[in-house]
């Protein structure tokens, strides 16, 4: 296993007079990461060290103006989805950020809804709806969640997400029983580290499709 810690980035476009819808965001999130699961491209050899570690930790941080500009400029990919556009950049050492990334604010990733988000369609990451989290956190949460399903996934079933766009729905679970019975029955679930807002061994993110049911192990 690597020793070594790597970060997973990912920079959302947040301009004061037009900021993203909240669930455009943290589905743009996870489809970014998709992307790059799907297709490394010329940063299979980051992807991989990344993924060596055992950990999947991705940080989430805001960008606008010149600021935004900076990132795309730097090697990364752009995903526009609706209101949003994410960019996920190839996973970087903890402490070996490119400095325009590394200057850039986690905070102030507030977002909100002003309308209803259009109906779901499979796979639908569901947040647990006991838990508090900032749009930031919570875009990160779900990039966990799409890429747990994704690793879940046989190739057949990789190749219709494919076809679909590697399209993904997140929304908030009805209740917390419709929660937690989702979490005890086989699907992929988010359990945080605890590193920032929320308790070690939360539970965040449940994926559910119909061809995920069973895949993982029950805890």
């Amino acid at each position: 296993m690597n020793s070594e810690l790597y970060v997973l980035p990912l920079v959302v476009r947040i301009e004061r007079a037009a900021p993203p819808e909240r669930t455009d965001a943290l589905e743009a999130a996870a489809m970014a990461v998709l992307s790059l699961l799907d297709d490394p491209g010329e940063w299979a050899a980051e992807l991989h060290s990344w993924e060596s570690t055992g950990k999947i930790r991705k940080v989430v941080r805001r960008a606008r103006g010149a600021e935004w500009r900076r990132a795309v400029a730097l090697p990364g990919r752009t995903v526009e989805h609706r209101t949003a556009e994410v960019r996920v950049h190839p996973p970087v050492p903890l402490d070996g950020w490119p400095r325009d990334l590394a200057r850039l604010q986690v905070g102030g990733t507030e977002l909100s809804d002003t309308a209803d988000p259009p109906p779901a369609e499979p796979p639908v990451l569901w947040a647990n709806p006991g838990l508090a989290m900032s749009a930031g956190k919570a875009m990160a949460q779900a990039g966990h969640a799409a890429q747990l399903a994704w690793w879940a996934s046989d190739a057949a079933e990789r190749e219709a997400w494919r076809a679909r766009g590697l399209a993904v729905s997140v929304r908030t679970a009805p209740s917390q029983g419709d929660f937690d019975a989702m979490a005890a029955a086989g699907l992929p679930v988010v359990r945080d580290a605890g590193f920032t807002e929320i308790e070690p061994g939360s539970c965040t993110f449940v994926a559910e499709a119909p061809w995920l049911q069973g895949r993982v192990a029950r805890s």
